[in-house]
């Protein structure tokens, strides 16, 4: 199984404003939302990160996308995590349940220690699932996710 622990915690974390050129928020839409339900943390222990992107290229760590949106929260507070103010698309999320607080998703021989999950929950094969599979479009108004997080060891 590949690794998502270039995940990009290291960078600032945001708290769900996008971060684009000031003509690109003027032409956007406001007002679409994203409700993220995150189900089956293991335990409230540590931090869940999420990252939202647009660009398959980033996809799943965001590590160098600088239009992704990231969002960190106490696990005990990640029943449901909120985006604002997104412009439409095609979008993919991953979480990471980073239940040490390092910063990152631990693994060992490869394997993910920690807890991870995808938006549309895809199979997981060997390595990260590819944006298609994760992909999900934007309308308008308030959107739902509902992101199971997997445990492998």
């Amino acid at each position: 199984m590949g690794s998502i622990s270039g995940f990009g915690i290291g960078c600032a974390v945001l708290t769900g404003a996008w971060v684009t050129s000031m003509a690109a928020q003027a032409a956007e839409p406001k007002g679409i939302e994203l409700h993220v339900e995150v189900a089956k943390l293991r335990n409230q222990k540590g931090m869940v990160h999420a990252c939202l992107t647009l660009n398959e290229a980033y996809f799943p760590d965001c590590k160098a996308d600088v239009h992704s949106v990231r969002l960190s929260v106490p696990a005990r507070d990640a029943a449901e995590l909120r985006f604002r103010d997104l412009p439409r698309g095609n979008y993919a999320l991953s979480i990471i349940h980073d239940e040490n607080g390092n910063g990152k998703l631990d693994t060992f021989a490869k394997i993910p220690r920690e807890g991870f999950g995808f938006s549309g929950n895809p199979p997981i094969r060997f390595g990260p699932p590819k944006f298609a599979e994760a992909r999900f479009a934007l309308a308008t108004g308030r959107n739902l996710q509902v992101v199971r997080v997997r445990y492998l060891l």
